[in-house]
């Protein structure tokens, strides 16, 4: 997973999502933007949308053990 490419753009999107989720007001439009981001970042990048996912979410979660840019 360390090798998967993650735009700033995807862990806001995601960021947003689980804000709104925690106020129990997660909205299917937010959430399918999440999703339709990870299935077109996936699709380009050539990597599995589930483990850009988990990616995605393990870096949004653990920032600190992201490498310095």
């Amino acid at each position: 997973m360390a090798d998967i490419d993650i735009p700033a753009h995807l862990i806001d999107l995601e960021s947003a999502a689980r804000a709104e989720q925690q106020q129990g007001a997660l909205t299917f439009a937010a959430a399918d933007a999440v999703q339709a981001a990870y299935r077109e970042h996936a699709a380009a990048a050539g990597v599995s949308r589930l483990e850009l996912e988990m990616a995605v979410k393990q870096a949004m979660r653990h920032p600190e053990n992201e490498p310095a840019a």
